[in-house]
């Protein structure tokens, strides 16, 4: 074991000069000696490229606070050496924390010294590689499907909207509603993608044009039962502007802003309830939860197609690409 701890190994890491930023594949090294009481070190096996990490890959103030940084919000791996006496080495544990991957490094390493208390085990019922095809993305979209139904929103009420359904919070958002019967409009601004979208449950896929009204109007039609929104901005006052009396809708992105340019009518009026999905900073209760959740009355058959998996080297185009929009499904990063 402590061959394997004291072994230098490869991590992706952005640098900051001046107001540059650069990325590179550094070597890096940890022994057992390093762990203080409470931590763990953790051979990853996969992570996971998410918008959060494009934006830390490229320096985003928000996100990376501290240089040099280590992208990655979310892995699994095995124990390799613990401090925790909470967790044996051998074991399998999910890694999702608030600074894991932002003010921490994060989990585009091969291997990832946390505390003990930022880690889940891995439910028996799934493999590590089908745990990070559902990843943080998978999860957040778990964390909203729980929040539609903690709002009593039934299939019987009508169709629930998702936006930015091409993204990995969408796919899992229409998999995992389809599944619970729900019909699914399938929301997006890949119209190639319409086939695709209604294979994974989709019952009708739509523009992201029909969700982005600027008129003005402070109601619109009473369209939809619920909604999840993982865009943001003019798209989510769209949808909360059009959802039907008692209604919920829950968002859990800002790419197209931050600003929500709505009154208060459709929560005044309409009854609709907004709720925000964080899913970084959920108690591991929750958490845990939730992945038992994805592994048993919530789990999926994940096509092929659904993912790629990459090497470390290769994880930089991928940042290019879901920066500009350009990726479908989910990128994993393998070793």
């Amino acid at each position: 074991m402590a061959n394997i701890l004291e072994k230098k190994f490869d991590r992706f890491v952005v640098n900051k000069l001046d107001d540059e930023f650069t990325q590179s594949i550094e070597q890096h090294s940890c022994s057992e000696d390093d762990l203080d009481d409470g931590e763990i070190l953790i051979e990853t096996q996969y992570s996971s490229l998410n918008y959060k990490d494009a934006l830390a890959a490229t320096g985003h103030p928000g996100v990376a606070r501290n240089f040099p940084h280590v992208p990655g919000i979310d892995c699994v791996g095995t124990v390799v050496a613990s401090k925790s006496p909470e967790i044996e080495i051998g074991s399998q544990r999910i890694v999702g924390h608030a600074e894991f991957g932002t003010s921490y490094p994060g989990g585009w390493s091969r291997y990832v010294k946390v505390p003990g208390a930022w880690t889940i085990a891995l439910p028996t019922e799934l493999q590590p590689l089908q745990a990070i095809a559902f990843g943080t993305a998978g999860f957040t979209a778990a964390g909203c499907v729980q929040a539609l139904l903690h709002e009593n929103v039934n299939p019987a009420d009508g169709e629930i909207v998702v936006t930015g359904a091409t993204g990995g919070v969408g796919i899992f958002s229409v998999m995992l509603l389809a599944k619970l019967g729900f019909q699914v409009v399938a929301s997006s601004g890949k119209p190639e993608q319409t086939e695709w979208l209604q294979s994974l449950g989709a019952s009708r896929v739509i523009s992201r044009d029909e969700v982005s009204d600027t008129n003005g109007r402070p109601l619109l039609s009473a369209t939809w039962a619920g909604g999840i929104d993982t865009v943001g901005g003019n798209t989510l006052g769209t949808v909360l502007r059009s959802t039907k009396i008692g209604g919920a809708v829950a968002a859990c992105g800002v790419v197209a802003g931050a600003d929500l340019p709505i009154t208060v009518y459709p929560f005044i009026l309409r009854g609709v309830t907004l709720r925000g999905i964080d899913s970084a900073n959920t108690s591991n209760e929750n958490r845990a939860e939730l992945w038992n959740k994805i592994a048993n009355e919530w789990s999926l058959n994940l096509p092929a197609d659904l993912y790629k998996i990459v090497s470390l080297s290769e994880i930089g185009d991928e940042v290019k690409n879901i920066l500009a929009g350009r990726i479908v499904g989910r990128v994993i990063l393998g070793w």
